[in-house]
C-alpha cells in the first residue's frame, strides 16, 4: 500500500497479525482518537465506528512446491480424518522456500481456493518474490512484512525437503502460562507454546510436534515428538499417558526412537527429566 490515508498489514516476530497505519504518527493519532459521526449536526451525536489494532492467531502453511495438484493431494491425505480442523482460521502463505528452489509463477488464486477447501483463510503471503508478491496483491492477497519464523533448535537432523505443505502453528500460551490442545496432531502439524507450558488431551502422531518453553503434557499416545523447555529450560519435563515416541528432547539434549524403549516404559504412562545433562525416563505409578 503506497498512499499515507490508507492502511496496511503488518506481522511482528511473535507470530501474530496487527493492523497499523502507514501515515505519520500524528495524523494516525488524530485518526484513530476522533470518532465518526452518523450525523454531524445532531445534539447528542452517537460513533458510528472507530479504527483499533488487533492480533490474531496465526497459521503459516509453509510451501515446498509451487506445484498446486500436488499440493493438493498432500493436503487432502493430511487432514482427511479431521477435514475441519482449522475451523476457518486465518492463514499466512509462506514462499520462503520456494526461493532456493526458483519456482515460477503461482497461481494464487487456485491456491486461495485450495485452502479454503480445506477451512483456511488465506489473508497474506510472505517470502515471495517481487513477481510472486505482485500476483499474490492482485489476488487480493496482503504482503506479510514478519521476518520467516526459524526451526525451533533441536539436535535431531533436519529432514530433506519434501513436497508436502508443512503446517505451522506458534500459539502464544495464555496468562496462566498453560496452553491447551484438544485435538489430535497429525504427520507434519506443529504446535509451539511460546513462553509456557502445553497440555495435548489428543494423540501426537507419528511426524508431529510438540514444543513448549516448559513442561508438555501428553494425556494420549505420544507418538511424535516432544521437545520442552526449547529455549534452554533444564528443569522442563515431558509427561505422557503412553510413551511410543519418536523422540523426546529436553533443552537440546533428546532420545530417538532409533533405540528401543525399556519394555516397562514402552506404551507406558512415562515421566521424562533431565538430570546430569542425560534424559530419564521413569514409569508413572498406576
Amino acid at each position: 500500500m503506497q498512499r499515507d490515508a490508507k492502511l496496511s498489514v503488518a506481522t511482528p516476530t511473535h507470530g501474530h497479525l496487527c493492523l497499523a497505519s502507514r501515515g505519520t504518527a500524528v495524523r494516525l493519532a488524530r485518526f484513530l482518537h476522533t470518532p465518526f459521526m452518523a450525523d454531524a449536526s445532531a445534539a447528542r451525536p452517537q460513533a458510528v465506528f472507530e479504527f483499533k489494532s488487533a492480533t490474531l492467531p496465526l497459521i503459516a502453511v509453509i510451501l515446498k512446491t509451487a506445484d498446486l495438484g500436488v499440493l493438493a493431494q498432500a493436503l487432502d491425505a493430511q487432514l482427511a480424518d479431521s477435514p475441519d480442523f482449522f475451523e476457518q482460521e486465518p492463514v499466512v502463505i509462506d514462499l520462503s522456500l520456494l526461493q532456493a528452489q526458483h519456482e515460477g509463477t503461482i497461481d494464487f488464486a487456485a491456491l486461495r481456493a485450495l485452502l479454503a477447501r480445506h477451512q483456511t483463510q488465506p489473508i497474506a503471503v510472505r517470502g515471495g518474490n517481487d513477481a510472486q508478491n505482485a500476483a499474490a496483491r492482485a489476488a487480493g492477497l496482503s504482503l506479510a512484512a514478519m521476518p520467516v519464523t526459524p526451526a525451533p533448535k533441536s539436535p535431531a537432523p533436519a529432514p530433506a525437503p519434501s513436497s508436502q505443505a508443512q503446517v505451522v502453528r506458534e500459539v502464544p500460551v495464555p496468562a496462566n502460562g498453560t496452553l491447551v490442545i484438544d485435538r489430535p496432531l497429525r504427520s507434519g502439524q506443529q504446535v509451539y507454546a511460546r513462553g509456557g507450558d502445553v497440555i495435548v488431551m489428543a494423540v501426537v502422531n507419528f511426524g508431529a510436534e510438540v514444543i513448549a518453553d516448559g513442561h508438555i503434557h501428553v494425556y494420549a499416545p505420544l507418538r511424535g515428538k516432544a521437545i520442552a523447555g526449547a529455549r534452554g529450560n533444564t528443569d522442563a519435563r515431558i509427561f505422557t499417558t503412553c510413551m511410543e515416541a519418536q523422540l523426546v528432547a529436553i533443552a537440546g539434549i533428546y532420545k530417538t526412537s532409533e533405540v528401543a524403549l525399556p519394555a516397562h516404559i514402552s506404551g507406558k504412562a512415562v515421566t521424562i527429566s533431565l538430570h546430569d545433562k542425560s534424559l530419564v525416563m521413569d514409569a508413572i505409578a498406576s
